[in-house]
């Protein structure tokens, strides 16, 4: 007699999960430092309940997305897990953008509640919005009826109930940076959450002994999503409102910090800040947002840090590679060949299938891994956007083909490593010859003097374009254009050093990005066309 089959709990991927689990597991651990305040995860837990119970209460239903203008706080930690656990989709606003940016947002998506903490209330009052606000005070209380604290001690956390959901529904919007015309919200869902989460967990090695520090964003890709990976570890969150070299190396002290996450401009600061020291204990830091220079990535190790290199947009989640660093065969080498081999953006993230990222010719064939021959990276699988919100148009150029089409140049090596070379805008083609800004940018970075630089073409009657850098001195430092060229012409191609140099601040995104846009086009400005 054949007996019937068992019946299989299948159940849906929700990075709300993580949260519930730690809070059974690691009971008396401290899940969040937010200055003076230290919360146990039992504790955490039951402030996600009660916020959601205030969404609830302000009429936020299932699909509805809630706006958060909030830095690196507690708060924000907390509508990561709350708005979701309600069925709403929460949408991180950064806090560097313009009244007219933000406004342009909350009316893009919807928004049918604004929660802002309290440093905001000048930004919110010309931003008058037209929804229903909950103010997360710092100091005395103005607004009972609005504010964060109050509504939470009244809020019952019992009475909020996970409702069955489609794990492919959305989770959060986030807005890419808008440099050039309006910004795009990009969809993310509750699996693709889940699995980039897990996939941080291993490729930054979180533990539940390991202290996070809150450098990067939580509005920037949801914090590349360690807002669930740090739960999901049980480990501990430390808020950091703002980035203040200071600040960060007396928290790496005085918490234990054992892993944070930032852009290489962030790691410049760091690295050269006159409180720049030997950390106490090994530090891991995961850096992206541009190919960090073997200089920058020797320098940082130089103090104790152990530097893991990974790669990816808004539309992937954040990081959708990693330089996976193969300790057997790669430690023995010199520093200057570490930080090279550190400097590529890798293989993809354990999540996804390691064919999911490719580089590939116009045709969508695969260019030969020889380290040499130049195509666009693509992408699809579980850490790709589920699309563009409310822009069908958008979204259908964005996945030709049927794979996301990042617009960043690169090549694979023989390994299976990809590389950035270039954004395919910033290709300069002078006189025929190809030239990478970013392999300029990593040779003029090698210069002492240099705090960080940024290379992009210039028209040329004789050549069509030709690159020109500028560059940003560290603090005390002097260097003549003369003496940068003559560095330069040891160290790459004549065709390659740039013909004019200009030396000043660089103009940078609200995430530290730096704008090569904003210096192309005041290179180009009175052209009729942008290619000579």
């Amino acid at each position: 007699m054949i007996s019937a089959p068992a019946v299989v709990h299948v159940k849906n991927l929700d990075p709300l999960d993580f949260l519930e689990r730690s809070a059974a597991v690691y009971r008396e651990k401290i899940a969040v430092v937010d200055g003076d305040a230290r919360r146990t995860y039992p504790q955490l837990l039951e402030r996600v309940r009660r916020f959601a119970d205030v969404l609830l209460a302000a009429g936020v239903d299932a699909g509805e997305r809630v706006a958060v203008l909030s830095p690196n706080t507690s708060a924000l930690l907390e509508a990561h897990f709350a708005v979701p656990l309600v069925g709403g989709v929460l949408c991180a606003l950064n806090i560097r953008l313009a009244v007219e940016e933000i406004r342009y947002i909350i009316d893009h998506c919807g928004a049918s509640l604004l929660v802002f903490d309290a440093q905001f209330d000048a930004f919110v009052a010309q931003l008058a919005p037209s929804i229903p606000t909950i103010r997360v005070s710092t100091g005395a209380v103005t607004d009972a009826a609005r504010d964060y604290e109050t509504l939470l001690a009244k809020a019952d956390p019992t009475r909020v109930v996970r409702t069955p959901f489609d794990e492919e529904t959305l989770l959060s919007i986030n807005y890419t940076s808008g440099t050039t015309g309006q910004p795009k919200g990009v969809m993310y869902t509750h699996r693709g959450a889940y699995l980039n989460a897990m996939a941080e967990v291993f490729h930054a090695n979180l533990r539940p002994e390991s202290v996070y520090l809150w450098t990067l964003p939580m509005f920037h890709c949801n914090g590349w999503l360690f807002p669930y990976a740090v739960t999901a570890a049980g480990a501990t969150h430390v808020c950091l409102p703002k980035v203040d070299p200071a600040q960060i190396f007396r928290l790496i002290a005085c918490e234990g910090v054992t892993h944070l996450c930032a852009a290489p401009t962030v790691l410049i600061a760091l690295a050269n800040a006159p409180t720049a020291a030997p950390f106490g204990k090994p530090l891991s830091v995961l850096t992206a947002g541009a190919p960090p220079s073997p200089t920058l990535i020797a320098q940082f190790e130089g103090l104790g840090a152990t530097i893991t290199h990974v790669y990816g947009l808004t539309e992937t989640y954040g990081p959708v590679t990693v330089c996976a660093w193969k300790a057997s065969e790669w430690d023995q080498l010199p520093i200057p060949d570490r930080a090279r081999l550190k400097s590529r953006q890798g293989v993809a993230l354990f999540t996804m299938d390691a064919a999911d990222v490719r580089v590939v010719d116009s045709r969508l064939h695969d260019v030969p891994a020889d380290g040499a021959t130049q195509g666009e990276i693509v992408m699809r699988g579980n850490n790709v956007m589920k699309g563009y919100y409310n822009d069908a148009a958008a979204t259908e150029n964005a996945f030709l083909g049927g794979w996301f089409h990042s617009g960043d140049v690169a090549v694979r090596h023989p390994d299976g490593y990809v590389e950035i070379l270039d954004r395919a805008k910033d290709v300069i083609i002078s006189g025929g010859e190809n030239i990478s800004t970013v392999q300029v940018e990593k040779a003029i970075a090698e210069h002492p003097a240099v705090l960080e630089c940024a290379v992009v073409s210039s028209p040329d009657t004789k050549w069509g374009e030709v690159p020109k850098a500028y560059v940003t001195l560290k603090p005390g430092s002097t260097l003549f254009a003369e003496e940068l060229i003559g560095f330069l012409r040891e160290r790459i191609a004549a065709f390659k050093v740039p013909r004019s140099i200009e030396f000043g601040d660089l103009p940078k995104t609200s995430t530290g990005k730096i704008q090569k846009f904003v210096l192309r086009e005041r290179e180009w400005a009175g052209q009729t066309k942008r290619v000579n």
